[in-house]
């Protein structure tokens, strides 16, 4: 954008839009601004650097490693882990820059991980992939506020992923929770909200506010051992909290790229309800003990906070007057229960629902000549149409007709849509 500007400028002066002076401070406030600005792609690069020269060194010591001795092993052990304290010091005490910074801490990361697996491999110390994992994530953590590294940051999150995911999803590990991965990443979200006060319109935000809903929609499913069909329940109020947290105004306002709270929030909750919409789902029965277990308490958990934060939203007037989307999680809490008795009824209203949500965002896409929104709604449609292709028994005929309708669909309301944009357009000029 600033270098577009600065070619616009000789044209501006030339048809005398603005002065030679106004000129001369705009170029010297933007080359002040690149001077001050950190050079993001160096940053990028030195990260990547940081971790490639640990993998070689990791790689070039596996290949010589049974030829040396055991003292010599201790100190390559330990070597890597000296080096990278040693950069992480000299960029602190030297007050160097973000991109040593993230480079130092990024290699002192991954110094960290092979110090302790080298150590267990020369010494014979038991242990499993997850108890390796904790291990290393709990010695890294600190260093994320001491160089206040959004890598770090990062990785803290990647990682307590890797490690929900060894423990709970494990073939050693049934009916095993991690929820020590809860306890880890919230002591990692103070520095989340540095990160949103101080750089909520940076790109490095956008990749925390993808990789947090991501995080904890790998993980949830740790969380569900002999009573799996609250787990699409739980899901299901997981998602509607994405949504209503993408919904407010901090979030809502930015590009919808860079809102992944919402994108999760609603792609989720479509994928559940197309699920739901097949009448197989709700043959299966709750055991006796359903409401006693974890999974019952972690979905009212969740529901609580959920409902919480509508009903706060409410009251502020951030929910779009004719958006289901933040309700979704109460109508199918509503049905579940309802399904365990009536099947046949949750089945219809779940299949209604989605053509409803459908229809919404359609006319949501066409008030605001969003195309993305308009097709996404088009596209929910035709998803339940082509559920109910596999599990109906109508004529080809009839299902032939049908997605000629939902084709003829797609390009009249785009084209009614392009029509009544560039009528727009025409009227502004």
């Amino acid at each position: 954008m600033n270098s577009k500007l600065l070619k616009e400028l000789p044209q501006l002066l030339k048809d005398n839009v603005i002065t030679q002076d106004v000129a001369s401070k705009i170029e010297a406030y933007y080359s002040t601004k690149q001077d001050d600005a950190p050079n993001k792609l160096f940053t990028v690069f030195g990260v990547l650097g940081s971790i490639m020269v640990g993998l070689g060194i990791i790689l070039i010591l596996a290949h010589n490693w049974d030829d040396f001795p055991r003292t010599l092993k201790v100190v390559f052990a330990f070597l890597p882990l000296v080096i990278g304290q040693l950069f992480v010091g000299y960029a602190i005490w030297k007050q160097k820059s973000n991109t040593w910074k993230e480079a130092s801490g990024t290699f002192l990361f991954f110094a960290v991980g092979s110090s302790i697996a080298l150590v267990s491999q020369i010494y014979n110390i038991p242990g499993d992939l997850s108890t390796f994992l904790l291990t290393w994530i709990v010695l890294c953590l600190p260093v994320i506020y001491l160089l206040k590294s959004h890598s770090l940051a990062l990785l803290h999150i990647v990682f307590i992923t890797y490690y929900a995911w060894v423990y709970g999803y494990g073939f050693m590990t049934v009916e095993k929770s991690p929820w020590l991965y809860l306890v880890l990443l919230a002591l990692m979200m103070p520095h989340y909200w540095r990160l949103l006060k101080n750089q909520s319109d940076t790109n490095i935000a956008s990749i925390f506010h993808w990789m947090l809903p991501l995080s904890l929609t790998i993980v949830l499913g740790t969380f569900v051992n002999n009573h799996s069909y609250f787990g699409f329940l739980m899901y299901a109020l997981l998602f509607g909290l994405f949504y209503n947290i993408g919904k407010i105004p901090f979030f809502d306002t930015q590009k919808l790229r860079r809102n992944g709270y919402v994108i999760f929030g609603s792609l989720g909750t479509i994928f559940l309800l197309l699920w739901l919409s097949f009448s197989w789902f709700w043959d299966v029965k709750l055991k006796s003990d359903s409401f006693v277990s974890q999974e019952f308490f972690i979905a009212l958990i969740l529901f609580i906070i959920t409902a919480t934060l509508v009903v706060y939203s409410y009251s502020k007037q951030w929910i779009e007057r004719f958006n289901m989307f933040p309700f979704v999680f109460i109508f199918i809490t509503i049905l579940f229960f309802i399904g365990m008795k009536m099947p046949v009824i949750s089945t219809i209203a779940i299949n209604v629902m989605v053509f409803a949500l459908g229809l919404i965002t359609v006319k949501i896409g066409a008030d605001k000549f969003h195309f993305g929104i308009l097709n996404y709604g088009l596209l929910i449609i035709t998803a339940l149409v082509i559920c109910r292709f596999f599990d109906t028994d109508m004529s080809y005929v009839i299902r032939g007709l049908l997605f000629v309708c939902v084709g003829f669909g797609f390009f009249l309301t785009n084209y009614i849509m392009l029509k009544r944009q560039k009528e727009k357009i025409n009227i502004k000029n």
